[in-house]
């Protein structure tokens, strides 16, 4: 069976995960994800993320496995992470309209035609495009 939203699986994964204080996740590979990973470690939300190779029931697949971060004392650093656009509604942001997360302190991740980057890149090119999800 096909899932409906990947993107959205990704972030719910990582919500609960982080929710219940886990080190590490899986998710299933894809380029999208990888890049919406790579933007959370530029950013500092998450430590890292690698791509693997898993066998379960003789069956190899690719996956990504993330390696989440929390502060000194074990707070989260990731305190909420929501997805905007979804495929039966999707959401554009020119770079008039470019969204601002909790004031500046958090960041949104975006699909622009130069790729998936934060909103604050894609304000130094002055392009926009879909917002994907928002992190503080």
């Amino acid at each position: 069976m096909s899932m409906t939203d990947p993107i959205a699986d990704l972030l719910t994964r990582i919500r609960n995960s982080t929710a219940n204080g886990y080190k590490t996740v899986k998710v299933p590979f894809s380029r999208t994800k990888k890049e919406i990973l790579r933007v959370l470690k530029e950013q500092g939300y998450i430590l890292d993320y690698f791509a693997e190779m898993e066998t379960q029931k003789k069956v190899r697949r690719a996956i990504l496995r993330v390696e989440l971060k929390y502060g000194p004392d074990g707070e989260k650093i990731i305190r909420s992470i929501r997805r905007v656009s979804t495929p039966g509604r999707r959401i554009y942001a020119g770079l008039a309209h470019m969204p601002t997360v909790l004031g500046g302190l958090g960041i949104a991740v975006l699909s622009t035609s130069r790729g998936i980057m934060s909103s604050l890149e894609a304000r130094k090119l002055k392009i926009g495009g879909e917002v994907i999800c928002e992190v503080w």
